[in-house]
């Protein structure tokens, strides 16, 4: 704690709790691990004047109840979602290898869902991080729902320089469907205002599946014989 109240007198506008943890060992409960977390978010912002944006995994029970309660118990933010670097196993020094492997424009669906099934639900500000490599990807969670995006493997990829192409891409995608701000898009594909709310629920996985033989047609025509 005394380490968040020393970034807030050094002149911070913000602080990103970022409670990262694998849930352990197996004695420990579901909520044991929740009230763990709600207390490290309530003891903080006591102390604190500056807004605090709490950084989750989305291993949680039931997440949009968990969530419900960090923003109750003052998370102005939620960052969804936080990436755990898992191990690997080295087969011939039988080390276990801490490597790094940066993310794809895959990893974006879980938070874009999430952030979708939360918009206007919650009174907490939503950020997305994970999988946004591209402008169309940081649109994406505009729409669904997200006040801000994030980017870290992109640029360790192709240079900070590269956010000034992605912000013009995103100018010029607008201009061309004539938004008019962030504001005017944001939220406009969440499920809230989807004419569609099931299609963020899990019955939309038999409707996914139907579409699967297409795929595998035009997959297989391009195989040769």
């Amino acid at each position: 704690m005394k380490y968040a109240k020393q970034i807030e007198q050094a002149g911070a506008d913000a602080l990103e709790l970022n409670i990262y943890g694998a849930p352990g060992p197996a004695e420990r409960s579901a909520d044991d691990i929740e009230n763990e977390y709600l207390t490290i978010i309530a003891s903080t912002k006591a102390q604190l004047k500056i807004p605090v944006a709490v950084k989750l995994s989305p291993y949680f029970t039931n997440f949009a109840h968990f969530a419900r309660r960090a923003d109750r118990n003052g998370a102005d933010a939620l960052v969804l979602f936080n990436r755990f670097y898992q191990p690997d196993i080295e087969l011939e020094t039988l080390d276990i290898s801490p490597n790094v492997l940066l993310s794809t424009p895959m990893a974006m669906r879980l938070p874009m869902r999430w952030i979708a099934m939360l918009y206007g639900r919650i009174g907490a500000n939503l950020a997305a991080t994970s999988g946004i490599h591209r402008a169309l990807d940081a649109l994406k969670m505009l729409m669904a729902g997200a006040d801000v995006t994030m980017l870290c493997s992109v640029l360790l990829r192709r240079g900070i320089d590269h956010i000034r192409v992605l912000e013009q891409e995103m100018r010029e995608w607008m201009e061309q469907h004539e938004y008019d701000s962030v504001e005017q898009l944001k939220g406009t594909m969440s499920q809230a205002n989807s004419p569609d709310p099931a299609a963020f629920e899990r019955a939309q996985y038999m409707r996914a599946l139907a579409t699967y033989p297409d795929q595998t047609t035009r997959l297989t025509t391009r195989i040769p014989t």
